[in-house]
């Protein structure tokens, strides 16, 4: 038996890669770097700016599964801990590193995309994913649980800054201004991943012959 840091049922990439440590290796920090990557891209807002960065942890834990998906955000986490620019950047083109960029007002988000891999992974490998209305309800639990721990954090932060943090201001600063982007970054994953899915098994098909 390989050793491997996968736990659970397959998932779209197991079908694609047999389960192997160095494998599961290279698929954690390539999930961490495409994380990173889509952070580049951003519409700044005051206090949390809109960014590719849920999609992308949509995917990764989808293609992971809760172990992996998880391990990789922690990965991307740690990598800006550490210092380096792989979080949003700010509205002057700088980037919040280290502990400044979890005690920001966005810094909740980063740890909530941690907890969306795990629970958009777990319901891919509950097979979630293989059916439209599985992937859109699996992509959308992952957006909303990211939303929530943002929220939860962005309270706080308001709070111990002296602004407004009552529910209607949180709601305001840090959900309402990302539902629509939410569902349409849910509904794309959807579709990459369903595509995706068809591709993989039109191969398995083909193999088969």
């Amino acid at each position: 038996m390989s050793l491997t840091l996968a736990v659970g049922r397959p998932t779209l990439l197991d079908h694609v890669f047999a389960r192997r440590l160095s494998t599961d290796v290279v698929l954690v920090v390539s999930g961490a770097a495409v994380v990173s990557l889509a952070a580049q891209f951003t519409v700044p807002l005051p206090f949390v700016p809109i960014t590719g960065q849920t999609l992308a942890v949509l995917l990764v834990g989808s293609a992971l599964g809760a172990s992996r998906g998880a391990l990789s955000l922690l990965v991307y986490a740690s990598l800006g801990l550490a210092g380096l620019p792989v979080f949003a950047p700010s509205d002057d083109g700088s980037h919040l590193v280290g502990v400044a960029a979890f005690t920001h007002s966005s810094g909740g988000y980063i740890v909530g995309f941690i907890a969306a891999a795990a629970v958009t992974g777990w319901l891919a490998q509950r097979a979630w994913d293989h059916r439209w209305l599985g992937a859109l309800a699996t992509f959308g639990l992952g957006t909303v649980v990211t939303f929530l721990f943002g929220a939860v954090w962005l309270a706080i932060w308001l709070g111990q800054n002296g602004y407004p943090n009552d529910l209607v201001a949180v709601l305001s600063l840090g959900v309402f201004p990302f539902v629509v982007g939410g569902a349409i970054k849910a509904l794309l994953a959807a579709v990459i991943v369903r595509g995706a899915w068809s591709a993989v098994r039109r191969a398995d098909e083909r193999s088969a012959l």
